[in-house]
């Protein structure tokens, strides 16, 4: 029994040590600011689609034939066709040739990973000069997406601290140690694409002595931070 009695009070006495203790830290008195970061990242990851299609050939090349002038195109100019080309898609139109008596035309949709604008530049001029051009940039990414994620979370909390800094030397007080840290959502991946057409332009400018570098919307990383830090 008396074993007892001392638990309790023993446990009574740390739970009430422990309340006190939370409630002070919330009550603790603390500025509450915010930080924001952006960086801008020119991307190395350009993902174009192409589609060759049979009707389109002014040759009647078949698709075999015209797939063999890409690949070996593109091999020409420096782009690994194992790697960095796929088949997205693959096309016979037989409905329409039992129903309308026509010819079977097929089409295929490529993905080629491209790592610079002026790679972006070449391929068009190549493909165009080998009748194709149904080409298309589809995304932009980076191969260190991630990394740079994480840095503007970094450059964003850094710069709630600075703030805080700066407001509490105003009144003679400093900012001491984060009671509450919170990311407030944002979008911050927000990609953009030149127009295609603008490339074309650009490569149907272009002579075999000069390759334009093709400059693409740079990626928009943003973050913001929400805090509270411990006025002292």
């Amino acid at each position: 029994m008396k074993k007892s009695l001392i638990l309790n009070i023993l446990l009574f006495v740390t739970l009430t040590i422990s309340a006190q203790t939370s409630k002070n830290f919330i009550d603790q008195p603390y500025i509450e600011v915010s930080g924001k970061a952006e960086l801008e990242i020119v991307p190395d990851m350009i993902y174009l689609k192409v589609v060759i299609d049979e009707k389109d050939s002014k040759t009647k090349a078949t698709l075999e034939q015209q797939e063999q002038k890409m690949m070996k195109a593109l091999a020409g100019i420096g782009v690994d066709t194992k790697k960095d080309v796929a088949v997205i898609d693959y096309t016979s139109k037989f409905q329409e040739h039992w129903i309308k008596r026509t010819n079977i035309n097929t089409s295929k949709q490529y993905e080629i990973l491209v790592h610079s604008g002026k790679m972006v530049a070449e391929i068009f001029i190549e493909l165009e000069k080998i009748d194709i051009s149904n080409i298309s940039v589809t995304k932009l990414d980076h191969t260190k997406i991630e990394e740079y994620r994480k840095e503007v979370k970094i450059l964003a909390i850094r710069a709630a601290k600075s703030k805080a800094e700066i407001l509490m030397e105003a009144i003679g007080q400093k900012a001491g140690k984060a009671l509450y840290i919170q990311e407030i959502s944002r979008n911050i991946y927000q990609p953009r694409t030149m127009a295609s057409n603008t490339i074309m332009k650009l490569s149907s400018a272009a002579s075999d002595q000069y390759i334009p570098d093709v400059e693409f919307q740079k990626l928009n990383l943003e973050a913001e931070i929400q805090a509270r830090f411990v006025i002292e």
